[in-house]
């Protein structure tokens, strides 16, 4: 677990590091104006008054390296994971299962999704307005999401819900 820790710490840190010397390197002019919600570095590169071209390149393979590797390593540990499912004996069993593994691959899929429309395009030219709910998605909304999934499946979190949701309120147990 150290070791996959450190490694995701490096990987992020060379990105990082990566991006922000390609950022440092242009000359910018104009509006130095970010029309984003916050400083992500395809909206920064767009204010350069140079051709940036090779920035885009080297933005769109790291990319490809940030967002294709995870997600191919998820993409085999849930083949494995649907294989050792299908070997459960009852149906309950299985149901369970695949509903634990629906809600977090519904998370994963939501931000990968977002986070690949966003970096994996050729051009940064091809910033929105679109592209920024799309960040802001996952961003916030996918790490949000993940608690809440995980919580709504313990039955305690379920049993509060529903006391609302009728009118009893919620009242805490004392100590």
């Amino acid at each position: 677990c150290g070791q996959l820790a450190a490694t995701c710490a490096g990987i992020g840190f060379l990105f990082s590091l990566i991006g922000t010397l390609l950022v440092f390197r242009l000359p910018f002019c104009g509006p130095n104006k970010v029309n984003h919600y916050f400083c992500d570095i395809s909206p920064v590169i767009q204010l350069a008054c140079v051709d940036s071209n090779i920035n885009e390149l080297v933005i769109f393979i790291g990319g490809v390296l940030a967002l294709m590797v995870p997600m191919t390593f998820i993409c085999i540990s849930y083949g494995f994971i649907v294989r050792t499912i299908l070997k459960i004996p009852s149906a309950e069993g299985k149901q369970k299962a695949f509903s634990t593994c629906a809600s977090h691959l519904t998370v994963v899929i939501v931000h990968y999704g977002c986070a690949s429309f966003v970096y994996l395009r050729p051009s940064s030219k091809f910033s929105s307005s679109k592209d920024r709910l799309v960040t802001v998605t996952y961003t916030v909304i996918t790490p949000l999401l993940s608690p809440m999934v995980y919580s709504l499946r313990n039955k305690d979190v379920q049993m509060a819900i529903q006391k609302v949701i009728s009118g009893g309120g919620f009242y805490p147990k004392a100590l």
